[in-house]
């Protein structure tokens, strides 16, 4: 069950406090004494903030999703309409990104792993970025005027999700360049 967080400042110094280490150790792994400790304030603090830990999971995902969003979006805005280049500007956003948030891997795809139950309050945020994600890559092979720009789009958001994988595994030497590279020749040939 939802309810609506009253955005106060201890508010927002547990949420960052908690997205730390959710990022960090793991949702699972951690628990409401080390957030509160680490946000210097009280469990009933953060229970009349939050409600529950599944709340501040919610809320977690939410902010980055959110974020994650602006930052593709005001990155588009400035790009053109050329496909290329719009795919160059995504790769750029996500490059950036996962230096300085994500170093570890999507924390979507992280909270994946802990979240599978499409039950949870949390599973539509994590799903519904990767949609997002899937309708912004399926429009730029509109946008090129591909035929079948759904099956390309489903294949531009997999090169894209091994990338992040791979980059936060540290398996792939610069692998969003590779996937870049990849995700443009898709895009040129159709």
């Amino acid at each position: 069950m939802s309810i609506e967080v009253d955005w106060t400042p201890k508010a927002r110094v547990i949420l960052d406090a908690a997205s730390e280490l959710f990022y960090e150790q793991g949702i699972h792994a951690v628990g409401v004494e080390a957030i509160a400790s680490r946000a210097g304030v009280t469990k009933r603090t953060l229970y009349d903030r939050f409600g529950s830990k599944e709340q501040l999971v919610v809320e977690y995902l939410r902010a980055r999703d959110l974020a994650w969003r602006e930052l593709v979006n005001e990155r588009l805005a400035q790009a053109g309409d050329a496909p290329g280049t719009r795919l160059r500007v995504i790769y750029g956003a996500t490059r950036d990104w996962a230096v300085d948030r994500s170093p570890k891997g999507c924390s979507m795809i992280n909270a994946h792993a802990e979240i599978s139950d499409p039950e949870h309050p949390a599973y539509s945020i994590i799903i519904g970025q990767k949609h997002w994600m899937l309708d912004l890559f399926t429009q730029v092979a509109v946008d090129a005027g591909i035929g079948s720009s759904a099956d390309v789009g489903e294949r531009l958001l997999l090169i894209h999700e091994g990338a992040l994988v791979t980059n936060g595994m540290g398996v792939v030497d610069d692998a969003f360049r590779v996937a870049e590279e990849l995700s443009v020749t898709l895009i040129s040939t159709g």
